[in-house]
């Protein structure tokens, strides 16, 4: 049966929206040049960064999703989204290789009356520059005439069901009015609340601001975390009395690092850089290093060295809950403890194994029999199985980088 939306890359923001739309009942397939996931989702297995569930696939798949590596299926949809990766390359900038294989791949297929949607984070100016050359290119079309083009930035929360695809609303920006209707009309169907940018460059510069948002307010509690623990203070009172303010201030935490997909972008091509942004990643950039060093000093307290000193990691994924690891500061943190002559273990519950270096690192199989023969344990993650108030009273010494400790049960970041 044709489909009538094509997902294309089925990472983790293609799935989940692939998922949305399965569930919604429009009839999806996943399109991968990579055959690893489409292989691993056809036989309903869920991603290894957790972003779904297996159950989840199952319904999918009984939805009739269909995940496929063949580019013919792209030239059977009436609408085609793109969620082709797009990591921060050596220059500081988003790397669009991926958007460009995955234009060329449609525009090739490209059948008038589509609508294309772009969801992969891009400089503002992508999609009316680089994404409307390759389709017109490729297809022999023309956008906004014959065929329909817009950009939705992404707004995934992976690991959060709520508020889901429906409660979160959708932002817009169309090449033409028609464009902007023909997408609004699409991701209704499963949306509850669409939001009419002015066109593509104010809906690319949303992500833009949304991303840049969270990583500066990141790095001033990283920065209030280092100033509060020199001033004896405890940062983490101030935060929960902060948040009682009902107007001008939104929570924030600090934390050993910042990971996860959504990178900080600083540099927009020719553009002059962001200076804040740029400042607000060299802070978070040194959090693993703060660690370490509280690590070291922590142990020089007690009267041990970090040197052949028995390390414990708790939880070395990027975000509570979920196995994905991208961009996790736990690996920087592991090699610098090593490097002044730690002997480092880890647990997680959803990490199997893990290697730093090319090198793996001892799992601990029972988390209290470690803790308490660790000379230091290192919560880096919080999952929800630790039962930190018992795991501070097993471990010798606890730090804490996520301020999830009953108040002066550990030592806090």
């Amino acid at each position: 049966m044709p489909a009538d939306l094509a997902v294309i890359g089925l990472g983790h923001h293609g799935l989940p929206l692939a998922q949305a739309a399965t569930a919604a009942g429009i009839a999806t397939v996943g399109f991968d040049t990579d055959p690893r996931p489409v292989a691993e989702l056809a036989a309903g297995r869920p991603p290894v960064d957790g972003s779904l569930t297996a159950s989840e696939i199952r319904r999918m798949l009984s939805g009739g999703f269909r995940a496929t590596t063949s580019p013919v299926e792209l030239g059977r949809v009436r609408t085609a989204v793109l969620c082709a990766p797009t990591p921060l390359g050596p220059d500081g900038a988003l790397d669009l290789t991926a958007v460009g294989d995955a234009a060329r791949a449609l525009a090739a297929r490209l059948r008038p009356h589509t609508t294309v949607l772009l969801e992969s984070p891009v400089p503002p100016g992508t999609t009316e520059g680089l994404l409307r050359e390759l389709l017109e290119d490729g297809s022999g079309l023309r956008a906004g005439r014959d065929f329909h083009l817009a950009y939705s930035p992404g707004r995934l929360d992976p690991g959060n069901r709520l508020p889901g695809p429906a409660g979160t609303p959708k932002v817009i920006g169309g090449l033409t009015p028609a464009c902007t209707e023909s997408a609004a009309a699409f991701y209704g169907r499963f949306t509850d609340k669409v939001v009419r940018a002015r066109g593509p460059r104010e809906a690319e510069t949303v992500k833009l601001l949304e991303t840049n948002f969270r990583h500066v307010n990141i790095a001033l509690v990283n920065e209030m975390a280092v100033l509060c623990h020199e001033l004896g203070v405890d940062l983490w009172d101030v935060i929960r009395c902060a948040e009682t303010k009902p107007f001008g201030f939104q929570a924030f935490r600090p934390g050993p690092g910042v990971g996860g997909h959504g990178a900080p972008v600083e540099r927009l091509g020719t553009h002059r850089p962001l200076r804040l942004v740029e400042l607000a990643g060299q802070v978070n950039q040194r959090m693993p290093r703060y660690v370490v060093q509280r690590a070291a000093a922590l142990l020089n307290e007690h009267g041990k060295s970090a040197r052949g000193a028995r390390i414990l990691l708790l939880g070395i994924t990027y975000k509570p809950d979920l196995a994905d690891r991208e961009g996790s500061p736990a690996e920087e943190i592991a090699g610098r403890l090593m490097d002044l002559g730690a002997a480092v273990s880890f647990h997680d519950p959803h990490v199997p194994d893990w290697r730093v270096r090319d090198l793996p690192v001892p799992r601990a199989d029972s988390l209290y029999e470690a803790a308490a023969h660790a000379d230091l344990t290192l919560l880096l993650q919080h999952h929800r199985v630790y039962d930190l108030q018992g795991l501070a009273v097993k471990a010798q010494l606890l730090l804490d980088t996520r301020g999830a400790t009953p108040a002066g049960t550990a030592h806090r970041l």
